[in-house]
């Protein structure tokens, strides 16, 4: 299943005036419902994190975690990710465990 992504500026703030927030210290998540039936994702990573490297760095973990867990999520929902500043410094670890907080926070992880 190839991963759905917003692209647009106009997208990501749809999200983030129509939908709801959950923060913690690593990640930000933007979440509202979009009536496709499937997830579309954004990530988005602000300069204030580092340079081009480091970016991309937080990028490639944050879409990783949601790769890995995007099976066990409710479907029918639009999803963006904001990395904090704290982000740059963090272990894959640290952000897997920021993403499924903001998932279960959220209640769009899917029960067992």
């Amino acid at each position: 299943m190839a991963l759905k992504v917003l692209r647009n500026t106009r997208q990501f703030n749809q999200v983030y005036k129509r939908g709801q927030s959950i923060v913690n210290k690593q990640v930000v998540l933007y979440y509202m419902k979009n009536h496709l039936g499937e997830n579309q994702v954004g990530f988005s990573v602000s300069k204030k994190v580092g340079n081009a490297v480091t970016r991309n760095r937080v990028k490639r973990l944050m879409k990783e975690v949601y790769r890995l867990y995007h099976n066990q999520l409710k479907q029918g929902y639009d999803l963006v990710f904001v990395a904090r500043v704290r982000t740059k410094d963090a272990s894959y670890g640290a952000i897997e465990k920021a993403m499924l907080d903001c998932f279960k926070k959220a209640q769009i992880l899917k029960e067992k």
